[in-house]
């Protein structure tokens, strides 16, 4: 549950003012809550309050229940921060109460019961979504349910009560036993939250593609020969979907793969996948290519953008061109460059407009796009690239290359 750590044993350069100096184990990849799918963000808020319950077995507590103590390591979560936990002493409250409710609960209801897009507000209130904005935005019927009137509703008006006449609460104590009850409700609350990915727009994606059964297989042993040549140690699967060709880096030792896609439905069946077969290398993130995540917070600088946080090895960008191009207007040598700064190799494939799919997204508009072409595509990233190979899909018109950055 918590970060791998040793005692470092040498002598303390100022002992003063420590105590212990921990040497921790590095995070292979730092992600955000606001990139995590609704899974995901229920796994670490329940990680959260195991925890919790944990350290009060010693006599301990978590000071901290920030979204942002836990991070995603070998396809699960764990707790990062050692610092946060502290002594408890018998009938002080949980202090990080509110701050557990801002950071998990109040996201993961609004994911959950009014849109799994809200996740996203996380970006805004970077110490969690208030409680009177998430009461608000709540729908009327968790009125009737004991925990998220208990832990959402009333503990806004509570909060709002003691802001606004300025009173200081003296004297409150809390037996470990109804702590304990705290935190078991806040966990029974969490577990009856759930949400299923239907109607979004890539769920059900690899059904509705103009591939063949034997064109999509070989497309994979294509994209899974060029991974191998490349033997990455980290990989971006950009527009991943499902994670299908994310897993075709399974078989090399220690290649961490970010696969992230826009739409939460995806990313969902990504993890749940991930979950269930133990895969320890894949690590899946709701990220929009065309707005990444930003850096946020003091100085723009407590939380770091999507594209300050690379590069990796090897960039995998299938399927996706055409979408980048003609649905958002992007010309190619933006594209080109833009990809050229997340990583060494690109493994790209090209969609020309007689494709059924490029025809389906210019069938509700005009075409504007002359330089979409394959002349056009060879043009704007060779510019930043060196061609190492060019491969046409049989029984297709795409056409799949493997790039060099210059």
């Amino acid at each position: 549950m918590l970060v791998g750590h040793t005692e470092v044993t040498k002598p303390i350069p100022r002992p003063e003012t420590a105590y212990k100096v921990l040497q921790v184990e590095p995070i292979r990849y730092i992600s955000h809550p606001y990139e995590w799918s609704f899974s995901q963000y229920k796994d670490a808020a329940l990680l959260t309050l195991q925890l919790q319950k944990e350290a009060l077995k010693l006599g301990m507590t978590l000071k901290d229940a920030s979204a942002y103590n836990v991070q995603f390591q070998d396809g699960h979560p764990v707790f990062i921060d050692t610092l946060s936990f502290s002594r408890y002493l018998e009938g002080t409250p949980w202090v990080a109460y509110r701050q557990f409710c801002q950071h998990f609960l109040a996201p993961l209801a609004l994911m959950a019961l009014v849109d799994v897009r809200l996740g996203k507000l996380m970006t805004t209130y970077i110490d969690g979504i208030p409680l009177d904005l998430a009461s608000k935005l709540l729908p009327f019927s968790t009125r009737f349910n004991y925990g998220l009137v208990t832990h959402v509703h009333l503990h806004s008006l509570f909060q709002s009560h003691y802001t606004s006449t300025r009173t200081q609460r003296s004297g409150v104590t809390v037996s470990k036993i109804g702590l304990i009850g705290l935190i078991e409700n806040l966990e029974n609350t969490i577990n009856k939250l759930s949400w299923r990915p239907k109607g979004t727009d890539w769920v059900s994606y690899y059904n509705s593609t103009n591939y063949s059964d034997a064109s999509f297989t070989v497309k994979k042993q294509i994209v899974e020969g060029l991974i191998n040549q490349v033997k990455p140690n980290s990989m971006y699967d950009l527009g991943a979907n499902t994670g299908v060709f994310s897993r075709l880096a399974n078989r090399l030792e220690g290649c961490q793969v970010i696969s992230m896609d826009m739409d939460p439905g995806a990313v969902e069946i990504n993890y749940i996948e991930v979950k269930r077969t133990g895969e320890t290398n894949i690590l899946p993130l709701v990220l929009d290519l065309t707005n990444p995540s930003p850096d946020i917070g003091w100085h723009n600088r407590e939380r770091s953008s999507f594209l300050s946080r690379g590069p990796a090895d090897l960039v995998m960008a299938l399927a996706l061109i055409h979408h980048l191009a003609i649905s958002y207007n992007i010309p190619l040598s933006m594209i080109s460059d833009t990809l050229a700064t997340l990583g060494r190799y690109l493994i790209i494939e090209f969609v020309p407009k007689e494709d059924s799919q490029v025809q389906r997204l210019l069938a509700s508009r005009e075409d504007i796009f002359s330089d979409y072409s394959l002349p056009g595509f060879r043009d704007a990233f060779l510019a930043n690239f060196n061609l190492i190979e060019e491969i046409v899909i049989k029984d297709t018109m795409r056409t799949i290359f493997l790039l060099e950055r210059k």
